[in-house]
């Protein structure tokens, strides 16, 4: 168990955990505002999320999905914080009868204990007062929410960035959502975007807008493929070279083919 970094961008603190550091992807981000928390890293990083959590009394423990490393730590939390956690409506139920994680996933991040948790408050905000407005942002999960900070000019995005250029799916995302709710937030103004695998991203608006630019441009490119009458596995190994370890090792749960079976989804 490892304390991999520390963020200090303004008042907002976040500290990077990972059993393994060979890609952002296998190490998270936990984040603090004052007494708010955002999302509470894997369940086998337990105890430096402890520690971190520990410096400063918590208020609210918000959570942007189900998803074990986003939620892996919250019945730990409640338990020793005494506070019901708070969790987009989609995705309650599934935390609170918990939920399978492929074996991959499981050696990466551990298994998440089940945890009951408060849906959504209607008037999020900071201590100072300053609103916390949830944005539903489905497409990477069903529950996916990101927090919008319109005072401060912060997005704090779950899995909604991760890269400008995504090269990897998971079997159950659904990008016409994803590309649909990346343009719901592009409707937003702010600046500072907090990605919990990339970190804190300094024109996080602009770096949204690449992504969504990207994907459009796949999408076309993959369809336009397909009019000419290649396969899938053709088109994945014109755009996004052949499948790798990790597509092979996931058991194509995240891989590259997923990802251009979806773009072949997508209305243009």
């Amino acid at each position: 168990m490892a304390e991999r970094e520390r963020f200090h961008i303004g008042p907002i603190e976040g500290v990077r955990v990972g059993r393994f550091g060979f890609g952002i992807n296998t190490t998270f981000i936990v984040y603090r505002i004052d007494d708010t928390l955002i999302d509470t890293g894997p369940p086998n990083q337990w105890s430096p999320v402890k520690r971190f959590v520990d410096e400063r009394p918590v208020r609210q423990l918000l959570l942007t999905h189900h998803h074990e490393d986003h939620s892996g730590n919250a019945a730990r939390l409640s338990q020793h914080l005494k506070l019901t956690p708070m969790a987009p409506e989609p995705g309650r139920a599934k935390l609170a009868r918990g939920f399978r994680t492929p074996p991959l996933q499981r050696l990466i991040w551990g298994r998440p204990e089940p945890v009951e948790t408060a849906p959504l408050a209607a008037q999020l905000a900071l201590s100072d007062g300053s609103p916390i407005n949830p944005i539903a942002t489905p497409g990477h999960a069903k529950d996916l929410t990101c927090y919008h900070l319109p005072k401060q000019g912060w997005l704090f995005s779950g899995d909604l960035y991760l890269s400008r250029k995504l090269r990897y799916l998971r079997s159950d995302e659904n990008l016409t959502q994803l590309m649909d709710s990346l343009r719901r937030v592009l409707a937003l103004e702010f600046d500072t975007l907090l990605c919990p695998h990339r970190g804190p991203v300094a024109g996080g608006h602009e770096a949204l807008s690449a992504k969504l630019r990207y994907l459009e441009q796949l999408c076309e490119r993959a369809q336009a493929l397909a009019s000419q009458g290649k396969s899938d596995t053709a088109i994945l190994h014109a755009l996004l070279g052949p499948e790798d370890w990790l597509g092979h090792l996931s058991r194509y749960n995240l891989s590259k083919i997923n990802l251009v079976r979806q773009a072949l989804k997508v209305p243009l």
